[in-house]
């Protein structure tokens, strides 16, 4: 499928609505994200035993067959991987490593719930940035969004950063990098906002993956190790899952509005609190779960607002993985 930008047309993974059937469209968005969940389970569940360097490696290269054989099944192998621009690539390769490599570490030191509530702050950190970069006028109903999301994510990270707080305490550190993290995957959103106004959509996920792999090689001299038969299981597991869910994701924008699908990013919340419960007994508290009501109120005036002018902001949505930046 074709898509036009600037006046050309180019292949794209993601294809315009070609029928409204809001259900399928929900039970693809919600299963994508019950999986991207679980990557990042997993990725905690191996964290101490494997150098973070080592868990991008596995999750991005063993997403890339999952993707490459979806763009088969669908014809767009050949066309879809063409690229007019490469550095363009690197840029979003390079940011959005950056922001996995910070939410592995994160999710090594913090529980999963608050490592999820924390990454709600991405849009609200991306109307700012696009705002700064992209020129894009914040009026004042967004401005209020900003204001009642960066008051959820003092809230939500206060407790660590607050009076006392110390660099050598992991819960501090951890705060730090899924905070960092969620800004670069700010930075990452306004970039692929202009990305697919000229690549293909198969292309900006397919290189994200093969830039991720190629740049996670860097870190082996700082120790990668051999890991067990269990824990090998769960990296290429959590590469497999990523592959799935990013094909979920982007296929469901084929049958439902961007603004009708972002609400349900936050059913993250709910799989977050059952997986960090069962699997590593953790509770989330009041003070995070009352910042992440507010964040979260913050994003859902973004949201009304864009329905209301109209802003389809899909396809950046569909390429925009909220585990792999």
């Amino acid at each position: 499928m074709i898509f036009a930008a600037q006046g050309r047309r180019f292949p794209a993974m993601t294809k315009p609505l070609t029928s409204h059937r809001p259900i399928l469209a929900i039970l693809l968005k919600v299963a994508a994200i019950g999986l991207f969940t679980m990557l990042s389970a997993l990725i905690k569940a191996v964290s101490e035993e494997v150098p973070t360097g080592e868990a991008v490696f596995f999750r991005s290269f063993f997403a890339i067959p999952v993707i490459v054989v979806w763009l088969a099944l669908r014809g767009d192998l050949r066309d879809g991987l063409k690229t007019k621009n490469p550095m363009v690539h690197v840029w979003r390769g390079l940011v959005g490593t950056s922001a996995m490599g910070m939410t592995f570490l994160g999710l090594g030191l913090l529980p999963l719930p608050e490592v999820t509530a924390i990454g709600y702050a991405t849009p609200i950190f991306t109307l700012i940035l696009a705002a700064v970069f992209l020129g894009e006028t914040i009026r004042m109903v967004r401005i209020s969004a900003v204001a009642i999301g960066l008051v959820g994510v003092m809230i939500m990270i206060w407790p660590r950063l607050g009076s006392g707080a110390d660099l050598s305490d992991g819960a501090t550190l951890g705060a730090l990098l899924v905070l960092g993290a969620t800004i670069a995957r700010g930075f990452v959103q306004i970039h692929v906002r202009r990305m697919v106004m000229t690549e293909p959509t198969a292309a900006i996920v397919f290189y994200f993956s093969l830039t991720a792999s190629a740049l996670s090689l860097l870190t082996l001299p700082f120790g990668w190790v051999m890991p067990s038969g269990e824990v090998l299981a769960m990296l290429i597991g959590a590469g497999l899952v990523g592959g799935i869910a990013q094909i979920l994701v982007t296929s469901s924008y084929r049958f439902a509005p961007a603004s009708m699908l972002a609400p349900y990013d936050y059913v993250s919340m709910i799989f977050a609190i059952l997986l960090g419960y069962f699997w590593f007994d953790e509770l989330p508290t009041f003070v995070m779960l009352a910042g992440a009501t507010l964040v979260i109120a913050g994003n859902g005036l973004v949201i009304w607002r864009e329905s209301r002018l109209g802003l389809e902001r899909g396809k950046a949505r569909a390429v925009t993985d909220p585990k792999g930046g």
